[in-house]
């Protein structure tokens, strides 16, 4: 294969616009590939003005269209989505807005119906910025994340729950280690274990420092376990399994630290390698430059694409850059149209498509101030 047929390849081409402007903050509530690996569902996320929203569609990969909108039965955001082994998605909690409490409902889409069902139970409590990943045993593992202390403040928990696909009931898992909101979660070991790593725990108003702490989940043992500490503290970071066995951890901040990250100070340049066993990370070659709010996303092989994001201080405009992870290197690769942060991007195979998302704020707005959204949506690997 020719550089030209790999530069190509490689290159973003625009795909049919969202329904509306939206954005995505957490880590688990952008977007799934559906079990045909197909299509893309995404859902909820907030508007200009950081109010929940119930839109939903699915984005066909083949032809580059979207599916006529379907809205969940409960406007959400900062919400976890998961596939299930029957091909439906379950979505869980989330809040409607700043301010708002945090919802202990689920909903099941049905790709074969496209229709949202609310689960037959609620989770025993609400949250935010939890994490939900499918276990071995074809259980869903609800962790962490934030919820509201009398008062209106927010605090993180360590609670955690599991949910059974085939009667739709939720039973408690024993606690996390330590209380985190907006980690990581990744499955190894075919959803044998599942390691969570960084997020951060509120301290205070306005004051959410960023952890190192990592532990894994043991589906057989049903227990939690404290392993190897990431290098550095880090939250809006991206996780994404290399192996059955290792994971790429890249950017994020580090509230009140003055980080390394080459573009930004507290935007995090660095990236570090997990390894089940001996359970430790070791650093692995920095990208050029800091991110948070980025995303990354699987290529096979071992390969990572990172894309988008921003340099987490002032947040006033969303990167267009992109690179490739492969064997301990980086590598620059086509940028996007429209640079963008806190949006929907997922993969199936060489096929990536990232959705909307925060285009600027702030001075970099149009109006000097606000918020802009953008309900663009770019593909790359899907042709032109």
């Amino acid at each position: 294969m020719t550089s030209a047929t790999l530069a190509a390849a490689d290159a973003w081409s625009s795909a049919a616009d969202y329904a509306a402007s939206v954005s995505w903050l957490g880590q688990h509530d952008s977007a799934v590939v559906l079990k045909d690996g197909k299509k893309v569902l995404v859902a909820g996320g907030a508007d200009a003005a950081s109010a929940a929203v119930r839109q939903s569609a699915v984005y066909d990969l083949e032809q580059n269209t979207w599916a006529a909108p379907v809205l969940l039965g409960t406007a959400r955001q900062l919400h976890a989505m998961t596939l299930l082994p029957s091909g439906k998605v379950l979505v869980t909690g989330g809040r409607g807005g700043p301010g708002a409490p945090a919802l202990a409902t689920a909903e099941l889409y049905d790709p074969a119906q496209g229709t949202w069902t609310a689960t037959k139970h609620p989770m025993a409590a609400g949250r935010w910025g939890h994490s939900a990943v499918l276990l071995s045993n074809g259980q869903v593992l609800v962790a962490g994340g934030s919820t509201t202390r009398p008062g209106g403040a927010v605090m993180a928990v360590r609670s955690a729950e599991l949910f059974d696909p085939a009667d739709e009931t939720w039973t408690a898992a024993k606690d996390m280690t330590d209380a985190r909101t907006g980690h990581t979660a990744v499955v190894l070991q075919a959803g044998k274990k599942v390691l969570v790593c960084g997020g951060s725990v509120p301290v205070g108003t306005g004051d959410d420092p960023a952890l190192a702490f990592c532990e894994l989940y043991d589906t057989d043992a049903k227990t939690w376990t404290p392993t190897g500490s990431l290098r550095r503290p880090r939250s809006a970071h991206t996780a994404t399994a290399l192996s059955d066995t290792t994971v790429l951890v890249t950017g994020g901040r580090a509230p009140g630290a003055p980080g390394d990250g080459g573009f930004d100070p507290f935007a995090r340049a660095t990236a570090e390698v997990y390894t089940l066993t001996p359970g430790s990370w070791q650093d692995t070659a920095p990208m050029p430059a800091g991110r948070a709010l980025h995303r990354a996303v699987p290529l096979g092989s071992g390969k990572v694409l990172v894309v988008g994001g921003t340099d987490d201080v002032r947040n006033e405009a969303g990167f267009r850059s992109a690179l490739e992870y492969s064997a301990g290197a980086w590598t620059a690769v086509p940028g996007l149209a429209e640079g963008r942060w806190g949006f929907a991007a997922a993969a199936s195979g060489a096929k990536v498509i990232v959705v909307g998302g925060v285009a600027r704020t702030g001075l970099a707005a149009a109006t000097g101030q606000g918020t802009e959204l953008t309900k663009t949506s770019e593909r790359r690997g899907g042709g032109s």
